[in-house]
């Protein structure tokens, strides 16, 4: 059987933390920024972890 190859998109927006969590960016920081509250682009900034229902099926994509 041949090796199941990653998907590159997928390892560019997700990184697995030393305790074996995946790490995710928010999206909505990129543009129309004038209208969104200074707190809420704060937050946008923040990194978040991936739920706990989608958590396997990014691990088969980017293949850890």
């Amino acid at each position: 059987m041949t090796k199941m190859k990653t998907r590159k998109s997928m390892k560019k927006r997700f990184r697995v933390t030393a305790s074996g969590k995946l790490k995710r960016g928010r999206p909505g920081r990129r543009h129309i920024l004038t209208k969104k509250s200074a707190k809420r682009k704060r937050s946008l900034g923040k990194a978040r972890y991936v739920h706990s229902g989608q958590e396997k099926m990014i691990r088969d994509l980017i293949c850890v």
